[in-house]
């Protein structure tokens, strides 16, 4: 750093030192995610997420608005991933009876037979890539701090 530089435009060397690990895990933990995926169903992470999301309703169906919120995806890549499901017969789109422009997404028995396949060996790998690393005061320290940051990221 400069001497004519004000410190607090850069990171301190602790706050670097956290940084840096948490972006590497940022960039590698979902590639990692998406190979097992791919290699196993021949699908992505980004896809399994929005079926896992519909999955978790309680009648398998959201809004495309929630849909694209729940899972931090823009409206129009939601649209085109849901498309690419709905060919695979994973997923069905339909329009809401009282307002027209909305549209709901739906997990179809297919999709649902998918992820009961697919989530042992994807919860394997979330579990050996992440958690059995973490005592589980780790845990509760790494669900806190996310916890704060999605906060200020979301606003």
């Amino acid at each position: 750093m400069s001497d004519d530089v004000p410190d607090d435009l850069w990171l301190t060397d602790e706050q670097m030192a956290a940084w840096l690990p948490f972006m590497r895990t940022f960039v590698q933990l979902p590639h990692a995610l998406d190979r097992q995926l791919r290699e196993t169903a021949g699908i992505n992470h980004a896809h399994y997420g929005i079926l896992a999301m519909l999955s978790a309703q309680p009648d398998r169906t959201l809004s495309m608005s929630a849909l694209a919120h729940q899972t931090a995806t823009s409206p129009s890549r939601l649209s085109h991933a849901v498309a690419g499901l709905e060919q695979r017969g994973w997923v069905e789109r339909s329009q809401c009876t009282e307002d027209k422009r909305m549209q709901y997404a739906a997990l179809t028995p297919a999709g649902q037979a998918l992820l009961d396949e697919v989530a042992p060996g994807h919860v394997a790998t979330v579990r050996r890539l992440v958690f059995d690393q973490l005592s589980a005061t780790d845990v509760a320290d790494l669900r806190r701090i996310l916890t704060k940051i999605v906060a200020a990221v979301e606003g």
